[in-house]
């Protein structure tokens, strides 16, 4: 479960209109989603990125979609969101492209062995 500081996220809220949110703050349809959001206030607390460089690098992203296909439903809002994460982190220098690929692999790996409603952990084999 992924613990969300209510005050950063109200700030994020009010600085990228565009976070699905309700009376209450962001809404999330999967786990996933909130995760992303979280990580994106940890690399914000950490000063990796300021909101308005994070919602222009956003729209990019999304722009970059609907260019492709993405009919724009509001489903694929937050694969936007963690395309967003992974170009400010390659941008900013935290990890290369390289990286990123080997972790996602890695992940898709863990994810393969994993049994359905177990969490996913990351072991060494994975990697390879």
């Amino acid at each position: 479960m992924t613990s969300i500081d209510t005050a950063a996220a109200k700030r994020a809220a009010e600085a990228v209109p565009s976070i699905p949110c309700d009376a209450e703050g962001p809404v999330f349809r999967e786990p996933w989603e909130a995760q992303a959001f979280a990580m994106a206030l940890a690399l914000h607390a950490r000063k990796l990125f300021t909101w308005p460089e994070w919602a222009a690098t956003l729209s990019a992203e999304i722009k970059k979609a609907q260019t492709a296909g993405d009919p724009d439903t509001g489903e694929t809002y937050y694969r936007h969101w963690l395309n967003t994460l992974e170009r400010l982190v390659s941008e900013k220098g935290v990890a290369d492209a390289t990286t990123l690929k080997r972790y996602f692999d890695a992940w898709d790996h863990a994810a393969d062995r994993t049994p359905h409603g177990a969490p996913i952990e990351l072991k060494p084999e994975d990697f390879s």
